[in-house]
């Protein structure tokens, strides 16, 4: 899955950290990532790249053993070879820890972004110094980034998987259903519920299969495996699902690749005749 970069070896613990020239930088215009194009591939940028001085800058993750920071004011030499990437290539953008560390930044922006000013009492947040939080100087309030658990379920009937459609899907390709828990509700429970919501059939026998953390939507995606029968009507959500039904090893339709996502690993195992294992 994406986030499966090895040998490279990304570290996400919160340190107190000095700038320096050796720095990776991150630095963004809307959606898009300032990168360093090499041929086909892409490099971040190191802090000594800049043609001037340029700020301390947010303290991010490391990606083998070199700091990264975010930074606004990275100023680059003229027909250097930067360029502007947007985030949303990450599923082809090469190599591939490149690709993991750019949504990860963006997702940390994002929540920089979103919570410039304190959602009680309306003054300007600060940065910790001991730890990845904000807080308000004027109340004392401390917020942490936030995840979202969501579940992802491969529904499964004897030989046949439950594929489904979005409405926002890309490309025409079908995935496994899947949605946000609700506030007091169990993940299994969450697995019921959005299968019967998104097409209608009850499903039983549920079982983890693994999480994996989706940095796009700022989401845990925690993967399970159910039963139903095929008899059932699937009767589809219009406002979720275009189209759903069920499908044989070997006539499936076009879904997500198996390294970039848990859904694509869960439906490439069901090919391979494994899922049935876990």
């Amino acid at each position: 899955m994406i986030q499966d970069i090895n040998p490279h070896v990304f570290k996400n613990s919160f340190i107190q950290a000095d700038s320096c020239d050796e720095d990776f930088v991150f630095q963004f215009r809307g959606g898009d990532l300032l990168l360093k194009q090499q041929g086909e591939e892409y490099t971040i940028p190191f802090r000594k790249e800049a043609v001037q001085k340029c700020e301390q800058g947010i303290f991010l993750f490391s990606l083998d053993n070199t700091n990264c920071f975010l930074v606004q004011d990275f100023v680059v030499p003229d027909d250097s070879g930067y360029v502007y990437r947007g985030v949303n290539l990450f599923r082809v953008l090469q190599p591939r820890e490149v690709a993991w560390a750019s949504i990860v930044a963006h997702q940390l922006l994002n929540w920089y972004e979103l919570n410039r000013f304190c959602g009680k009492c309306g003054a300007g947040m600060k940065l910790k110094q001991d730890e990845r939080a904000l807080y308000c100087e004027t109340c004392g309030n401390t917020i942490y980034p936030k995840i979202s658990p969501a579940i992802i379920v491969a529904v499964v009937c004897k030989n046949k998987i439950l594929l489904a459609k979005g409405i926002n899907f890309r490309g025409g390709f079908y995935s496994l259903v899947a949605g946000y828990a609700d506030v007091g509700e169990s993940l299994e429970a969450a697995v019921v519920r959005e299968v019967k919501e998104e097409t209608g059939l009850d499903v039983w026998n549920i079982r983890y299969y693994k999480s994996s953390p989706w940095p796009v939507s700022g989401t845990l995606m925690i993967g399970f495996v159910a039963e139903a029968d095929d008899r059932q009507p699937i009767v589809i959500d219009p406002k979720e699902i275009s189209d759903a039904g069920w499908f044989s090893r070997d006539n499936l339709p076009t879904y997500p690749p198996a390294d970039i996502s848990i859904a694509g690993e869960m439906i490439e195992l069901f090919r391979m005749g494994k899922l049935s294992e876990l």
